[in-house]
């Protein structure tokens, strides 16, 4: 039996990474995607785990091949999903879990319509919030970009197959299980896009945007 591609997306602090992150470290069928890059490979980065870390001559001719899934560019260098590594992986019986960007979600989905897109955000504003301060990765003025930006990211979420509030981890791998073997009700999407309002006014009415 063929494998899904399950493409995951969300409002920053979200909990996605951690989710696939957990799915894959329990389960045998849930692998990760791996990306190629031109970067540089850093510190204890491994080849064909990490990345695929391939030249810039290579990447773009791969993108001539039409080779990838999705790809951007950021910071003078290439990111994309190669097709094959997530085809071999779906034949295999893998669910390939890919966490990107909602464009690069939506690109996907053109090319590959048989992807289940799946759209995470934390209960509330406040929760967004308190998990970015908790990271200690950035500046409070680069943490309330982030918020700020949720408020575009929001637009996505209608375009979506599934909308997740990941309130708590083990509900929500419970969720992505009932989604890959066809059994979530997606009419919950209706209460999670609710949610979704309410952060974004919560988050205009707090940074008067």
């Amino acid at each position: 039996m063929e494998g899904k591609l399950l493409v995951i997306s969300g409002l920053s602090a979200a909990g996605k990474g951690t989710i696939a992150k957990e799915l894959v470290n329990r389960y045998d069928d849930f692998v990760l995607s791996i990306s190629a890059t031109t970067r540089e490979k850093r510190g204890n980065e491994i080849e064909g785990k990490d990345y695929f870390f391939i030249s810039k001559d290579k990447f773009e001719e791969m993108i001539k091949n039409n080779e990838f899934l999705e790809y951007a560019k950021y910071v003078n260098n290439y990111y994309g999903t190669p097709k094959k590594y997530v085809k071999d992986m779906i034949e295999k019986g893998k669910n390939v879990i890919l966490e990107i960007e909602m464009q690069g979600a939506l690109q996907v989905k053109k090319i590959y319509d048989k992807a289940i897109l799946v759209f995470f955000l934390p209960k509330d504003a406040k929760t967004q919030r308190e998990r970015l301060i908790s990271r200690k990765r950035e500046t409070i003025e680069q943490i309330e970009e982030r918020i700020k930006q949720a408020i575009v990211d929001a637009e996505y979420a209608i375009h979506y197959d599934y909308v997740l509030v990941n309130e708590e981890i083990e509900d929500s791998i419970e969720d992505l299980q009932l989604i890959v073997e066809n059994k979530y009700d997606k009419s919950k999407n209706a209460t999670s896009l609710n949610i979704l309002k309410k952060i974004v006014r919560d988050i205009k009415e707090e940074y008067n945007v």
